[in-house]
């Protein structure tokens, strides 16, 4: 293990002891100051949020990736995108993406207003040339307009207007009222004997030196601000059967060396819901997840009991689902915006 490895564990741990402050997932999510959410502007954004033609072969969406009527994820190991190419990194869950203080594997938007820009004009996910093209589309739609006038005012049409929508309506997508959540309000019978002693040994061996605070992500960090950390840390056979370290991680957005293997820590809210696992989707099986992740990052292998028993308690972390209902999307009259 290299030197960065050893600082690392050794604050990894140090954090352990302070790690075990369980708390609810909150009712509402930080917002950003400029982007107050109203219902206008979350109307908007879902009908954007679900409209394909603002990919060049109007066939992808954001919930294309991203399906908020099951995980909030595509259930694929990486995501396909216009033309049927695939990138290099699994979808992360939509569902509670509010709560993280940075957006994507790497962190490298640090609102989901700036994260709502990036996939239009990425090649492989929905190929647009820019999204100031994509807003000319949006800008063709005659029922857009109105839309965009109640949510921010008269002129308003504009790709910064786009992503304020499509970010406050994603920050409607949150799960609370969970067992675990019931359970740290004092109400004991929420979750099972299994899930307790699960929840105690994910604490006891570490887990919690990185999957803190509400959303298991980190803890409170103040928005933009991000918390990564080096994955995989330490050797073992797992590293090479599923390519864990084949990815730069954070430093493919910073282009720093000191980045290398660096990744925002995702959400484990809904665990169960969001297979396959990391940033590569390699793994298909949580029990498995649970062993990489004891041996990756504690350099521990877990007794199957507790193996099971924490897993037992990750499903204790998923949520209440709002109920969503499929928009209506404004019709072009006699024309196609996608054919030009």
């Amino acid at each position: 293990m290299n030197k960065l490895s050893l600082i690392l564990c050794a604050a990894l741990f140090t954090t352990q002891a302070q790690a075990a402050d369980w708390k609810a997932l909150p009712d509402s999510p930080p917002t950003p100051a400029d982007n107050p959410t109203t219902y206008a502007k979350v109307q908007l954004g879902k009908m954007l949020f679900m409209d394909p033609r603002f990919s060049s072969t109007g066939t992808v969406s954001c919930n294309s990736c991203h399906n908020i009527m099951e995980g909030g994820d595509d259930s694929r190991r990486v995501s396909m995108g216009v033309h049927g190419k695939t990138g290099g990194r699994n979808a992360p869950t939509v569902w509670n993406a509010a709560f993280h203080s940075v957006q994507f594997w790497d962190g490298r938007a640090p609102l989901l207003e700036d994260q709502a820009k990036g996939p239009v004009a990425n090649p492989i996910e929905m190929g647009m040339k820019d999204v100031e093209t994509a807003m000319a589309r949006v800008k063709k739609i005659p029922g857009y307009q109105p839309m965009f006038e109640k949510a921010f005012g008269k002129h308003s049409m504009s790709v910064e207007n786009a992503a304020k929508a499509v970010a406050a309506f994603e920050r409607t997508l949150i799960t609370p009222n969970s067992p675990y959540d019931k359970y740290v309000k004092g109400q004991h019978s929420a979750m099972n004997k299994q899930q307790v002693r699960g929840m105690r040994k994910f604490d006891s061996v570490g887990c919690t030196a990185c999957h803190s605070g509400p959303a298991f992500n980190g803890g409170n960090k103040t928005l933009g601000e991000g918390f990564y950390v080096m994955f995989p840390t330490f050797d073992n056979k797992y590293i090479s059967k599923y390519k864990l370290d084949a990815d730069k991680g954070r430093e493919e957005a910073t282009g720093k060396a000191a980045d290398r293997s660096m990744f925002r820590v995702p959400t484990l809210r809904n665990i169960t819901d969001t297979a396959p696992y990391f940033h590569n989707g390699s793994v298909n099986d949580l029990s498995e997840a649970v062993r990489i992740m004891a041996k990756s990052q504690l350099n521990s292998s877990l007794p199957e009991k507790d193996v099971q028993d924490i897993v037992a308690f990750l499903g204790a972390l998923t949520g209440e689902y709002p109920k969503i209902t499929m928009p209506r999307l404004p019709a072009t009259s006699g024309i196609s915006v996608v054919v030009e």
